[in-house]
């Protein structure tokens, strides 16, 4: 799958620690007014079944904002939906990221929303920087929240993910520096 797309598709727009660390007030400034965030690894690792307080406060830092958010995750409805339902946000589970589906979805939700005032944030390259990129989204790739607990398949992304990471060390590597991805590694 990885050959099926050029090395572009792989390239986020930022790349941080963790969501802690993004600078919403700075998307907001550049005119983002909607984030597609996905869940697990991301806001919480698999073993977590429910957002900590720290993620609740966070989105509601967001949401003072003024942007509009939704959860849009590969997992199942169960657990997506839990995490919804307690951060106030809509879903879309299931979304079989880097598949359109999903994404197209989410802007369906939000009728305002456009390519250019659209955000995704997440921790895989294989699910959801690619996906974003399929569809002409700004992405920032975090690192995975716990590894160890990931599920056989995330596992495979993963090993993709490392050849990836290498494609864009050697075909940019002045990218690849800065958006410091070494740290990724």
């Amino acid at each position: 799958m990885i050959l099926l797309f050029s090395n572009q598709y792989f390239y986020p727009d930022d790349y941080q620690k963790s969501i802690f660390e993004i600078d919403y007030q700075k998307l907001w400034k550049n005119g983002i007014r909607y984030l597609f965030l996905d869940v697990d690894n991301t806001l919480a690792s698999y073993a977590e079944m429910e957002p900590g307080q720290k993620i609740i406060e966070l989105f509601d830092e967001i949401k003072s904002l003024g942007m509009s958010m939704i959860l849009l995750s590969n997992n199942h409805s169960e657990r997506v939906g839990r995490f919804a339902e307690i951060l106030g946000v809509p879903h879309i589970p299931s979304s079989r990221k880097p598949l359109k589906a999903g994404f197209k979805k989410a802007l369906k939700k939000f009728p305002e929303a456009s390519k250019a005032n659209v955000w995704v944030i997440g921790d895989q390259f294989m699910t959801d920087v690619l996906g974003a990129k399929r569809m002409g989204l700004s992405v920032t790739v975090v690192d995975a929240i716990d590894r160890d607990k990931e599920k056989w398949f995330t596992k495979i992304n993963r090993m993709m993910e490392r050849h990836v990471l290498r494609r864009i060390a050697k075909a940019n590597p002045d990218l690849y520096s800065q958006l410091h991805l070494d740290e990724k590694r």
